[in-house]
């Protein structure tokens, strides 16, 4: 039975990856003066350059996704991504007693995305992607 469910089950898992990036790149456009300025209050250098490259992430990494395009090395940037974005914004370990709870679900949230990530590129996209058509 899941052998004739894996094609499909990948292109959904490649399609709900992608919604977490996609409309957060979108995001960040759309609000780039505050995406901006949320970068900078987290004491990161250069804010607009890191809003620029996290939109290319994101919004092309998505795209990817949803593909199936270069989906290996994509998901390893996403991983990278995700784990520095979640260090970065999700720092538990550094908020206020009150935030704890609410920062540490979003920060193993994300930590469970890249496990997702690791998984699609230990084992790529799938037949039903760009990838496989190119091979």
């Amino acid at each position: 039975m899941f052998k004739a469910l894996q094609n499909p089950l990948s292109l959904l898992g490649r399609i709900l990856l992608a919604a977490l990036f996609l409309p957060a790149g979108i995001g960040k456009i759309a609000g780039f003066a505050g995406t901006v300025g949320y970068i900078s209050s987290a004491g990161l250098p250069f804010p607009t350059l890191a809003a620029l490259v996290a939109i290319v992430v994101e919004v092309g990494g998505g795209l990817a996704l949803v593909f199936g395009l270069a989906t290996r090395w994509v998901a390893l940037a996403l991983s990278v991504f995700t784990l520095a974005a979640s260090v970065s914004f999700h720092a538990f370990w550094a908020v206020p007693a009150d935030a704890v709870m609410v920062t540490q679900l979003l920060f193993v949230k994300n930590i469970a995305v890249i496990g997702g990530l690791l998984t699609l590129a230990a084992w790529g996209a799938g037949a039903w992607s760009v990838d496989a058509r190119r091979a």
